[in-house]
């Protein structure tokens, strides 16, 4: 199963338009939240840019200092990486740069692994959306309003029908919603 998983503004944003992301640091419920999530997943498949902002999780060492941090930390540097660069920058650990198309990386990550695989970085999940491989898309949506930025979802050329599977509400006001790509 691959997904897609995110937060977002309320008008669907993963960036604002400068491509910050400081409008959506998480406080200790929801960092467990992501915590969760990414124990449980089996590879993580992420564009270059992504990948260099959660390097911080393997080379800051004041991030392990809370037991959670340190926890996010481990789990993130033990989990398998894609990195999709075109600049084809050095990848450090349990990284590695993608070698083949995205389709390929896609299949083999799934075909290494009985867990999900999630993808990351708005470019790359835009091209797997439009390839029909996310299965799953889960939005962790914050109670703020862009105004514009990256969206979550690009434009599609036709409708993706979803079925909702689960929706929490967290005490930040933060909004989880997890859907299943549905056939027409």
């Amino acid at each position: 199963m691959l997904i897609y998983s995110m937060t977002a503004s309320a008008d669907g944003f993963i960036a604002d338009r400068d491509g910050g992301i400081d409008w959506s640091a998480p406080d200790d419920e929801l960092f467990q939240a992501h915590l969760d999530e990414v124990r449980s997943l089996g590879a993580y498949l992420l564009g270059r840019r992504l990948y260099e902002t959660m390097l911080v999780w393997e080379t800051q060492p004041a991030l392990s200092e809370s037991e959670s941090g340190a926890a996010f930390a481990e789990t993130w540097r033990t989990l398998p990486k894609i990195v999709f660069s075109r600049s084809g920058a050095p990848v450090q650990g349990r990284a590695r740069l993608a070698e083949k198309p995205l389709a390929e990386e896609i299949v083999t990550a799934l075909e290494t692994t009985d867990k999900p695989v999630s993808i990351g970085g708005a470019a790359l999940a835009a091209a797997a959306i439009e390839f029909g491989f996310v299965d799953e898309f889960r939005l962790f949506r914050a109670p703020v309003v862009l105004g514009g930025g990256t969206p979550y979802f690009p434009p599609v050329p036709e409708q993706i029908r979803m079925r909702t599977l689960e929706t929490r509400t967290f005490d930040s006001g933060v909004v989880y919603e997890r859907y299943l790509r549905v056939s027409a």
